[in-house]
C-alpha cells in the first residue's frame, strides 16, 4: 500500500513537470515561434496558454510592440555639396517572427546591425541629392518619408517594418564650423556696413533738406520781418509828419528833448559844443509858447 502510494506520487511529480514543459504562456506585448531541434514549426501571435511537445520543441519570444533604434552619427555630403553630420533613429515592429528567425536569427543585434545598414544607406543616398536648406526647413518632413519608405521596403524581407525614420541632430562637422562661423560673421558685418552707409546717407539727405528748409524760413522771415519794419518805419514817419504840421512849434521842442534824453541818459556822453549852439538852447532858455496863427481876413461884406 505505502509502495503504491510512493509510485502515484511519484507519477504525479513526473506529470506536473512534463506538463509544465508543455504549457507555455504568451504575454499580450510578445509573440511567440515554436522550433523542434532548431527548425521553425508555428508562429503564435495570439496571447494566452498555448501547448507545445515537452523536451522536443522550444518557444523563442519576440516583441510585438514599437522598437526604437538609434542610428549613430554619419557624415554626409548634401547635393549643394555641404557637409553635414546627421544622427537620428527608427522606429520598427517584428511583423513576421519567422522571417525574422531565417534572416537574423533570434537575437536582437543581428536585426540592429542590418538596420543600421539600411537605414545610413538610405540617409545618405537622400540627402545626397537635397541643398543643406531643404535639410534645416519644414521640407525636412518630405525628406525623412523618402527615407522611411527606402528602409522599409528593404527590411521587409526581414519581418520587420519599419514605422518611422528621423533626423535627430544636424550639425556641421567640427572643421567647417570655424568657417561658416567666420562666413556668417563677415556677411552679417557686411549687412551691417551697408545698414550704416544708407542710414549715413539717409542722415546726410534729411540734414540738407532741413539746412535748406531753415535758410528758406530764415530768408522769408527776414524778408517779412523788412517789409513789416518797412512799414512801421512809414507809419511813423507819417504819424511824426502829421505831428509836425499840427504844431511845428511843439513837436521842435519835443524833438530837442528827446534828442537830450537819448545823449545824457547814461551820463557818459561827451560833446563838444561852443555855449551858443542851437542844440543846447533849451537848456539857457524856457521853451516859448507858440505863436498864434494869424486871424483869417474877413471877408467884404457884398
Amino acid at each position: 500500500m505505502r509502495r503504491s502510494a510512493i509510485a502515484l506520487g511519484a507519477a504525479a511529480v513526473v506529470a506536473l513537470f512534463v506538463l509544465s514543459s508543455a504549457l507555455f504562456v504568451v504575454p499580450q506585448t510578445k509573440q511567440a515561434l515554436v522550433t523542434q531541434f532548431g527548425q521553425p514549426i508555428r508562429v503564435i501571435t495570439a496571447p494566452g496558454l498555448h501547448v507545445k511537445l515537452p523536451f522536443l520543441q522550444d518557444v523563442i519570444p519576440f516583441d510585438r510592440r514599437l522598437l526604437l533604434y538609434k542610428l549613430p552619427a554619419v557624415e554626409a555630403t548634401l547635393g549643394d555639396q555641404r557637409r553635414l553630420r546627421v544622427d537620428g533613429f527608427v522606429m520598427f515592429r517584428i511583423v513576421n517572427p519567422l522571417l525574422y528567425y531565417q534572416s537574423v536569427g533570434a537575437t536582437e543585434a543581428g536585426i540592429l546591425a542590418r538596420l543600421n545598414a539600411v537605414a545610413a544607406s538610405s540617409l545618405l543616398r537622400v540627402l545626397g541629392r537635397e541643398r543643406l536648406l531643404n535639410v534645416l526647413s519644414s521640407d525636412r518632413t518630405r525628406i525623412m518619408s523618402m527615407i522611411r519608405d527606402q528602409v522599409n521596403q528593404e527590411m521587409k524581407s526581414f519581418g520587420v517594418s519599419v514605422v518611422d525614420v528621423r533626423i535627430r541632430r544636424a550639425d556641421l562637422p567640427a572643421e567647417n564650423t570655424k568657417a561658416v562661423l567666420q562666413r556668417m560673421q563677415s556677411e552679417r558685418e557686411r549687412v551691417a556696413s551697408e545698414a550704416r552707409a544708407e542710414g549715413a546717407g539717409a542722415a546726410t539727405k534729411i540734414r540738407a533738406e532741413a539746412e535748406r528748409e531753415r535758410t528758406v524760413l530764415l530768408a522769408n522771415a527776414n524778408a517779412q520781418a523788412d517789409a513789416l519794419r518797412g512799414q512801421g518805419e512809414a507809419a511813423a514817419i507819417a504819424t511824426y509828419a502829421q505831428a509836425f504840421e499840427q504844431n511845428p512849434h511843439f513837436f521842435t521842442i519835443w524833438r530837442t528833448l528827446e534828442a537830450y534824453r537819448q545823449a545824457f541818459a547814461t551820463g557818459k556822453a561827451r560833446l563838444l559844443l561852443t555855449p551858443k549852439a542851437d542844440f543846447l538852447h533849451l537848456l539857457d532858455h524856457e521853451p516859448t509858447p507858440a505863436p498864434s496863427p494869424p486871424a483869417a481876413a474877413a471877408k467884404p461884406a457884398p
